[in-house]
């Protein structure tokens, strides 16, 4: 989310960190900024860690986004054979008022596997 993309039209999103980094159940991660001159946040905790086997977060409150609303994410690595199984996961809701209702309707879950495949490639990246 902090480089520009096409999923994001160009834009990037901020991000702060509590103390912990995002790293500890119970960590705190908040993201800012604009897509096509709306602002967009969120804010999100840790809820499940286990190093470097599996982590999941979710928003907290009602996370300020154009095409999805509240989600929870995560992924779990299990060995497999000489190599690893890596599983990616997104359970999200709809925005309900329109026009973002409609934009959730067109493009949740495009986004939502956008969401997942940055999450596989960063991960592939990170244990090459």
């Amino acid at each position: 989310m902090g480089k520009p993309s096409m999923m994001m039209m160009g834009s990037r999103m901020s991000t702060d960190v509590d103390a912990a980094g995002g790293r500890a159940v119970g960590s705190r991660i908040r993201m800012h900024g604009r897509v096509l001159g709306l602002a967009i946040s969120l804010e999100e905790v840790v809820v499940a860690r286990q190093p470097p086997l599996r982590k999941s977060w979710e928003t907290v409150g009602e996370p300020r986004l154009l095409i999805i609303a509240r989600y929870r994410m995560g992924f779990e690595i299990a060995p497999k054979g000489t190599s690893s199984r890596l599983r990616v996961f997104i359970e999200f809701a709809l925005p309900t008022t329109p026009p973002y209702s409609w934009l959730g309707q067109l493009f949740g879950r495009t986004y939502a596997r956008w969401c997942i495949d940055r999450i596989a490639t960063d991960a592939a990246t990170h244990f090459r």
